[in-house]
């Protein structure tokens, strides 16, 4: 029995080395950045170090309220932030559709072809992307050419530089990078369910698409709920990465979202204090997301998915 006690205390110390490098990557890049936060209860000024002599409590907290033309900056990049994330928690739907169709193609080398060329552009940086934008919607680009050239337009389109419709043109471009990608987890959820219940489908004379209406998307809506609590979650979170490529001086107001204003205030007009604050009210904002999102998927589903 002791031995038996050991070899279980052996394998759970191996078990816990497994996770721990994972661990050790979680606390330095997830958390030991928090530490950062002090800044947002300093009046700092880079390089000068931080002492108790800058220390200004929650004056840039109060800043972002107290300050019309501020608080007016603010409420717009959360228009955009809100749009932007609503579009895309709207739309969620899609990879889980595009799975559903994709693992309908019977041709096995024609379906791998499809999901590898709508899988690669997720690997492809944004600045690669809007290359490839600037390419092909410039003032001198593929489109203005043909299209003048036809004699459709009398002078180039600025496309890049267009300030309407930016959060669809936007959408666009992130459901283009990363709808292959996203439908990774739908492909893995259909191959888990039981083809036994295809065969009784077959067999009761059922069509292809009521197979998918009855057994496919059935089977893989708890995939699709998690998902879409998590990207509730994280609706403030849009990244900055693709939108800070897109900007320019003509589509800044309607494409600059909560991550590149904290961005663009840090390392634009140095306002680090500042940025701080904001990103910690967005992080509490986000905390409090995720927890009502993990209460309504216990209380929809039964089940919470933290």
């Amino acid at each position: 029995m002791k031995l038996f006690q050991n070899k279980k205390k052996l394998r759970s110390y191996k078990e816990f080395l497994y996770i721990l490098p994972f661990i050790v990557l979680i606390a330095v890049f997830a958390y030991y950045p928090l530490y950062g936060w002090v800044y947002a209860f300093f009046d700092y000024r880079p390089p000068q170090p931080m002492t108790m002599d800058n220390f200004v409590g929650l004056k840039w907290f109060k800043s972002l309220v107290a300050n019309p033309v501020k608080t007016k900056q603010i409420l717009n990049v959360l228009v955009n932030t809100l749009v932007m994330s609503g579009i895309t928690v709207g739309t969620s739907w899609l990879p889980m559709i595009f799975a559903v169709f994709l693992n309908e193609i019977k041709c096995i080398p024609f379906r791998k072809v499809v999901q590898t060329v709508t899988t690669i552009p997720n690997f492809i940086s944004w600045v690669l992307v809007y290359s490839v934008a600037f390419n092909i919607f410039n003032n001198t680009g593929v489109v203005n050419h043909v299209l003048v050239s036809m004699g459709i337009l009398d002078k180039p389109v600025q496309f890049l530089q267009a300030s309407d419709h930016v959060w669809i043109v936007q959408w666009l471009w992130l459901t283009w990078k990363n709808l292959g990608w996203a439908a990774i987890m739908y492909i893995a959820a259909i191959t888990g369910i039981d083809e036994e219940m295809f065969e009784a489908a077959k067999v009761d004379g059922a069509t292809r698409m009521q197979r998918i209406r009855f057994i496919t998307i059935p089977s893989i809506l708890p995939t699709y709920f998690v998902l879409l609590m998590l990207a509730i979650a994280s609706f403030l979170s849009n990244g900055m990465e693709q939108y800070y490529v897109f900007q320019n001086a003509f589509n800044k107001e309607h494409i600059q979202v909560l991550d590149l204003y904290v961005f663009n205030l840090a390392m634009g007009s140095g306002s680090y204090s500042v940025a701080t604050a904001l990103s910690i009210l967005k992080s509490v904002i986000s905390l409090i997301l995720l927890t009502v999102a993990n209460g309504i998927s216990k209380l929809v589903r039964g089940e919470s998915f933290l």
